[in-house]
């Protein structure tokens, strides 16, 4: 079962900004959630108050990839790609709606 698969301008230019071996790695990770939105190596994420939606991350290496799965329209947003540390999830809220 394929899903549509979106990502955030955010996410696009932040993507643009990884050095190139990283951004190829971190490109074909998201193009595998279109298949595969529950990787083994993907964590779910205890989602903030009042959000509904299945959170969850992948991580490479230093670098997260914040993505939200909707099973009812069968869809997967990438809302984040994020070095860590310092990102410590503090805008999650932000970023879910």
């Amino acid at each position: 079962m394929a899903y549509r698969l979106w990502i955030e301008n955010e996410a696009t230019l932040e993507m643009r900004k990884l050095p190139g071996d990283m951004r190829q790695r971190i490109r074909r990770a998201i193009q595998l959630l279109a298949t595969e939105p529950r990787p083994h190596y993907s964590r779910q994420m205890r989602p903030p108050a009042g959000i509904h939606q299945e959170v969850r991350r992948l991580r490479i290496e230093n670098w997260r990839v914040v993505y939200v799965v909707d099973e009812e329209f069968l869809e997967v947003g990438v809302l984040a790609i994020r070095k860590r540390p310092p990102y410590d999830y503090q805008d999650l809220v932000s970023l879910l709606t």
